[in-house]
């Protein structure tokens, strides 16, 4: 996260005081929205924990969901190289897009990681529903040891799969995979990006 000191030293005159900021998921990786902030707005953004804009037609501080209640929970704002161009990496509460959709951008393809993310993000909305609700629900209720022995029959499939039948049945296995993996993460409270970090770690320089 930028420090005051580094908000203070951004490049702000090259816009007249405004930089346009990027805002990424940062869950799923898919990128949000555009908005501008000026160096109040930036300090906003880090001391309240919500990501606020400059509003050029409002003239004045604007943070997002203000209204709408679909705020943008800051998870780090950086500054590129140089230091005239701001990301957010913000966890959305609702959609983004004033249109009602996740994003502003219509992609056809979104990032690798976005399935994984959106996906994780589905199973913690389940945690919170009646063990009747859905299948990940009930197998939460479950608890961790019936979660895991999920995790190992589905990698038992995975690897028979791998070695006696096609591309397609391997891919549904692993993706059967990947998902009682969440859930038994799910179920321990923790996450992609506690794994992440792990493979971050362990990744050489």
């Amino acid at each position: 996260m930028l420090t005051a000191t580094q908000l203070s030293a951004l490049a702000w005159e090259k816009m007249n005081g405004l930089l346009p900021c990027t805002v990424q998921d940062a869950l799923t990786g898919k990128v949000l929205m555009l908005g501008y902030m000026n160096k109040a707005a930036a300090e906003h953004s880090v001391n309240s924990g919500l990501v606020t804009f400059y509003s050029r037609s409002k003239e004045r501080l604007w943070t997002k969901g203000e209204s709408s209640g679909h705020t943008l929970t800051l998870v780090e704002l950086s500054a590129d190289c140089d230091q005239d161009a701001l990301l957010a990496l913000a966890i959305p509460n609702g959609p983004t897009c004033h249109l009602g959709t996740e994003s502003c951008w219509q992609t056809e393809n979104d990032p690798a990681s976005y399935e994984l993310g959106f996906l994780q993000r589905t199973i913690l909305q389940r945690a919170a529903e009646p063990a009747t609700a859905s299948y990940t629900a009930k197998l939460l209720a479950d608890g961790v040891r019936r979660c895991a022995q999920k995790v190992g029959e589905e990698g038992v499939e995975v690897a028979l799969a791998a070695v006696a039948q096609d591309d397609q049945a391997l891919l549904n296995e692993s993706a059967d995979l990947l998902y009682h993996l969440l859930v038994v993460l799910a179920a321990r409270d923790l996450s992609l990006a506690d794994v992440t970090a792990v493979l971050k770690a362990r990744r050489k320089p």
